[in-house]
């Protein structure tokens, strides 16, 4: 494999996955668009996850960081 930079790589692989659904039958490139759009919204979710989880975080560092709560910490 050829050292490239991650741009040529990623402009290569993506000739390469259009030339692929190209070749497919019709119906078959349905199928991998219906799975594209799955894939896009378990990443979308995971985002949001992830956005909300950070958020909470830090609404609740004050509550989670104290003296009184060091002992459970420890366990």
């Amino acid at each position: 494999m050829s050292l490239q930079p991650d741009g040529e790589t990623d402009m290569q692989q993506e000739r390469v996955l259009i030339q692929k659904i190209r070749s497919l039958p019709r119906d078959k490139v349905s199928a991998v668009e219906d799975f594209v759009d799955f894939l896009s919204q378990k990443n979308r979710d995971y985002l949001l996850l992830q956005a909300g989880n950070n958020l909470a975080e830090q609404a609740f560092k004050k509550v989670w960081d104290n003296s009184e709560d060091q002992e459970y910490d420890r366990l």
